[in-house]
């Protein structure tokens, strides 16, 4: 499977557990976003919401003419690439930059 850094992808989460962000239908599909890609096996990935979502954990940003939607970051994970099913866009370079920056902040 090829995939890139910046894509939005459908992506089978599993069932969540606690708080965390899991996906829909029987599939357990969400988008996310691929923030770093470490190899064609395994990403850093952020789950999506299209709730509109404010605070420093979250991220607005539009990746589809008129429609917005919230990245979740401190749900960033790891996950293996087999675990995606579909691509459905780009993020704007811009929009990514300033994902990575709000990120790096968390780790300080």
């Amino acid at each position: 499977m090829f995939f890139h850094e910046r894509e939005v992808w459908f992506a089978a989460l599993g069932s969540n557990i606690g708080f965390e962000q899991d996906g829909k239908n029987r599939k357990y599909l969400r988008p996310v976003i691929i923030i770093k890609k470490f190899n064609s096996e395994v990403c850093w990935v952020v789950p999506t919401t299209k709730k509109d979502k404010k605070g420093k954990y979250y991220f607005n940003f539009s990746y589809k003419e008129r429609q917005y939607t919230t990245a979740i970051l401190s749900q960033m994970r790891l996950i293996d690439s087999k675990r995606f099913i579909y691509n459905i866009g780009m993020m704007k370079e811009i929009d990514f930059l300033e994902i990575k920056k709000r990120l790096s902040s968390f780790l300080k």
